[in-house]
């Protein structure tokens, strides 16, 4: 039978089903088919926090979107054009983000009469008419899996494990995807198990043949690939280009990057990723706890390494000590925290951005220190390497705010020419700096930043710990004079980092737009993408994105006052216009919600234009 091959130019897919049905590994290896393909990629994993929710229910349905296009693409998507429903709660969770007439695969095996009870349905949607809105097409995927492991020597119960792959063949065929790393991968990930790789392939397979030779689908499509600036790529998520970005720091300074971190979500990965990494001078340590974590990271840089802790919210208030301890020491230290919904444990796997006040002012006395927050999960490369080079330039700690969305998210990442990496070599105070012998604390006359003596170095020999420093020689003071003196210099040496980064830059194509959507962050993409939409209706919109948070770039003050009206989405109650109205006196427009979600596109691009025809 001859298929009609269709021409498209995105597709969002979402694979939804229990936390216990891969459908994270499914969307994993769906994404990196595609990016092998060459098309332009966003994802957003969606999971519950529990490691094995309760099978059927609603809080157990685990999700992963992927858009892709062949274009440049911003977002994951706002709603999926395909759905696949492992199991009657994957439909009733995901049901409402679907578009009329989108297309629905539907596992029917899964829809019993107990799997629809423990979710609420009544009557079976699949049958009972409710779902003609939309493109039903009804596959028995669980037991076409398990047809297809006949003779395989599995149970059945484990022959049923594989239908994700069933699934991820079927998908790979009704988009012409590249097959060939997929079974690759599965070879190699249960090569200690070949009759379970054996299994995963052959449902795999079976699932590209039941598309290939079915009347269910009489159509497949293509997608070509994106026209995207020469290069190589690979597809990243943001965990990990942050500990490729971390590594890249170590290299380009000449010290040894030492982790010192205790597991939390999302910020574990990180962990993970860059315990691989050993040839590369990474020395990884999983501590027992976040305040023993920090402590160590902030060891190590004492001891003349890149020390760099990760966590996420909870950790930080954790940490916020020793944290302290790094600002009054003056040494540099990178703290990575991958935001998370809280308060308290929150929503562990879920995203948002109310960690910004927390970086700024969660530590006693006045304790400043930089900020840097990365746009994209490509971008958590670029902003390791900036949060590094604040903090050895500098001698401070410096905290790095990424978040869930980010983290876990993935998109494609052009390799950068090494040659292109800025040069970050440290130099370490070698000999006396002053007729009466070493001052760990007279300053560099441009950065205000203190010498960095290696302990060991000999004639350099100085105090270190909590207790305030005298100006210059180092030693402890509670001279009130002295002390008004140095928490001013801590707070000249921030303040100063704003003539050595980027001028806030502005994104007006006609010159004359009267409103400023401005953002930080994780919400670029979807701002970005919200632009868009507003400027093809004919909208005119200015766009800004702030990466340093503090200090803020030079001419922030000024790109605000240019505009009439400043509208700020962001995914907390207002923090950064919290202090952009103080520090500058502009009546922002905040935009704020707290679902545990990235803001959806469209969403975005109603608001900006009902503040534009406000004006």
């Amino acid at each position: 039978m001859t298929k009609q091959v269709q021409q498209l130019d995105r597709v969002i897919i979402r694979f939804a089903g229990d936390s216990g049905d891969g459908m994270q590994l499914t969307g994993d290896r769906f994404t990196a088919e595609t990016a092998e393909f060459g098309n332009d990629i966003s994802t957003l994993p969606n999971f519950p926090a529990e490691i094995r929710a309760p099978a059927g229910t609603l809080p157990g349905v685990s999700s992963f979107q992927l858009h892709f296009a062949d274009h440049d693409i911003l977002t994951p998507g706002d709603a999926p054009n395909v759905l696949v429903a492992m199991n009657p709660a994957a439909l009733k969770a995901n049901l409402a983000d679907l578009p009329r007439g989108a297309d629905i695969i539907a596992n029917t095996d899964e829809f019993t009469k107990r799997n629809l009870q423990k979710v609420g349905y009544a009557d079976n949607p699949l049958e009972d008419g409710s779902l003609d809105e939309w493109r039903l097409h009804k596959v028995p995927l669980t037991s076409m899996t398990v047809q297809a492991l006949e003779g395989s020597g599995l149970s059945k119960k484990d022959a049923e494990r594989a239908k994700n792959m069933f699934a991820l063949g079927l998908l790979s065929w009704l988009y012409h995807r590249p097959t060939e790393a997929t079974i690759k991968f599965l070879e190699q990930k249960f090569a200690k198990k070949p009759d379970i790789a054996k299994a995963n392939i052959a449902a795999f397979q079976a699932g590209w043949n039941f598309g290939e030779t079915t009347e269910s689908f009489s159509v497949s499509y293509e997608i070509k690939p994106a026209k995207l600036e020469s290069g190589v790529y690979r597809n990243i998520s943001g965990n990990v280009a942050l500990a490729y970005g971390l590594i890249a720091a170590s290299k380009q300074s000449g010290l040894p990057l030492f982790l010192g971190s205790y597991p939390i979500t999302p910020a574990s990965d990180i962990l993970h990723e860059l315990s691989k990494h050993k040839r590369f001078g990474v020395r990884t340590f999983q501590a027992e706890d976040e305040i023993a974590g920090v402590g160590a990271a902030l060891g190590a840089s004492f001891g003349g390494a890149l020390g760099v802790t990760t966590t996420s919210g909870p950790g930080v208030a954790l940490k916020a000590e020793t944290v302290g301890l790094a600002v009054a020491t003056e040494l540099p230290l990178i703290i990575v925290d991958v935001q998370r919904a809280g308060p308290s444990t929150g929503m562990p796997t879920k995203t948002e951005q109310t960690d910004l006040l927390m970086a700024m002012f969660g530590r006693n006395g006045e304790s400043p220190l930089p900020i840097v927050a990365p746009a994209s999960p490509s971008d958590c490369f670029d902003a390791a390497i900036e949060a590094a080079r604040l903090a050895t330039k500098y001698r401070t700690p410096v905290m790095l705010l990424s978040d869930g969305y980010l983290a876990n998210g993935s998109e494609p990442w052009r390799l950068p020419n090494v040659a292109d990496l800025p040069d970050l070599r440290v130099e370490f105070a070698t000999e006396t700096n002053d007729e009466s012998g070493f001052q760990p604390f007279k300053r560099d006359p441009e950065t205000l930043a203190r010498p960095w003596a290696v302990p060991g170095t000999e004639g350099l020999e100085h105090r270190i710990g909590g207790l305030e420093k005298s100006d210059g020689a180092g030693n402890i003071s509670y001279d009130p004079a002295n002390h008004d003196l140095m928490v001013r210099l801590r707070q000249a040496k921030i303040d100063g980092i704003a003539k050595d980064i980027p001028p806030l830059a502005v994104d007006d194509p006609t010159g004359d737009a009267r409103v400023l959507v401005l953002g930080w962050g994780s919400t670029y993409g979807p701002i970005a993408a919200a632009v868009r939409r507003v400027r093809a209706a004919g909208g005119k919109v200015a766009q800004a994105h702030l990466r340093h948070l503090n200090p803020l770039p030079a001419n922030t003050g000024e790109v605000l006052k240019a505009y009439d009206r400043v509208l700020l989405p962001e995914i907390n109650l207002g923090q950064l216009s919290l202090l952009l109205r103080a520090r500058f006196l502009v009546d922002i427009i905040g935009y704020n919600k707290v679902r545990g979600l990235p803001f959806k596109a469209e969403e975005l691009a109603g608001v900006i234009q009902e503040v534009i025809d406000s004006e």
